[in-house]
């Protein structure tokens, strides 16, 4: 689960930085601050999947610890969810082909909040 904030600066230039802030197992964030991936458990051949890695629900608090209360900012919350199968190996498993290797037959989903704004009181 992570934070995504996008602020204005002064200049008036938009960044964005993402805040990675629960993440389920045991997994560490590696030296270029990304954590590794939680794995999946599709069998493609079959088209299924198994909910036996991740969360089933991650909680966290956070504070955002760049605050500057008189920047413009925004946030919104994100996951990312484990891999089940895409479509094409659901047909290919119900018509017996074996698809090209370069056609996805995995899919992840990502599920997002809707935003917060923030907008400096005026003095």
């Amino acid at each position: 689960m992570g934070w995504d904030k996008g602020w204005l600066d002064a200049k008036g230039q938009v960044h964005e930085k993402i805040y990675d802030v629960a993440w389920s197992g045991d997994r560490k964030p590696g030296a270029d601050g990304k954590l590794p991936s939680v794995g999946s458990t599709v069998d493609v051949k079959n088209a299924t999947w198994t909910n036996t890695i991740g969360a089933p629900e991650l909680i966290a608090a956070w504070k955002d610890p760049d605050f500057d209360r008189s920047q413009r900012a925004f946030y919104y919350g994100r996951v990312i969810e484990i891999p089940t199968p895409r479509w094409t190996a659901y047909d290919a498993k119900y018509f017996s082909i074996e698809l090209p290797k370069e056609v996805p037959m995995t899919t992840t989903e990502r599920a997002y909040t809707s935003p917060i704004w923030y907008t400096p009181a005026k003095r």
